[in-house]
């Protein structure tokens, strides 16, 4: 079954959460680290600064997730949050040993395919204006310096810093981040202006 094209950047808490949804999205997937998004102010401003056009936040149904929730929303205006929700389904992950304090199954506890209606339920209520033009790339990075070389990642500080992102980002997370915001046309003619300056 083909993956669905979201075209908005979607907030998880963690890894397998990221894991879990991807495996039905193609889109640009952030994770807060679970509770980390409350000490990394990096990682908020990050998540910030791709709520342009909107953001999609999906944590777990259980407080934590709720905090989660509450602390981006109040980061990012209310017209550009999507809030989407798994239903409450009793039950703990496999990988844990002890479930959630409400016993409850988390985003990468639930099936695939309640992930799949979720999407599929928001975009048939909501427009989102596909993004054209191509994507960059991990190749583009390589070749252009910032990734896989010596000061690529001040480099690409300097481009982040132009685009309004936080430093320090690593090359995949930076990849994403770009991709949300910009086109690979638009995103080279930037890299070339940098350079020139």
């Amino acid at each position: 079954m083909d993956k669905i094209k979201i075209d908005l950047p979607i907030i998880v808490e963690g890894k397998y959460d990221k894991i879990k949804v991807s495996s039905v999205i193609d889109g640009e997937i952030i994770t807060t680290d679970g509770f980390g998004v409350f000490k990394s102010r990096e990682k908020l401003a990050l998540i910030k600064r791709l709520s342009q056009n909107g953001v999609v936040i999906l944590t777990d149904s259980d407080g934590a997730g709720k905090l989660i929730r509450s602390h981006i929303s109040g980061s990012v205006p209310a017209d550009k949050i999507y809030n989407l929700y798994i239903p409450k389904i009793k039950g703990k992950e496999k990988r844990k040993r002890e479930g959630s304090k409400e016993g409850t199954l988390g985003v990468e506890g639930v099936d695939a395919d309640i992930i799949r209606s979720i999407f599929e339920t928001f975009l048939k209520n909501h427009t989102v204006e596909p993004r054209s033009g191509e994507k960059v790339t991990k190749t583009d990075l390589f070749t252009l310096g910032l990734s896989g070389s010596e000061g690529s990642s001040e480099r690409r500080d300097r481009i982040a810093e132009k685009l309004g992102l936080p430093s320090g980002l690593t090359a995949p997370a930076f990849l994403s981040a770009v991709n949300v915001i910009m086109t690979r046309e638009e995103f080279l003619l930037l890299v070339q202006s940098t350079e020139e300056q």
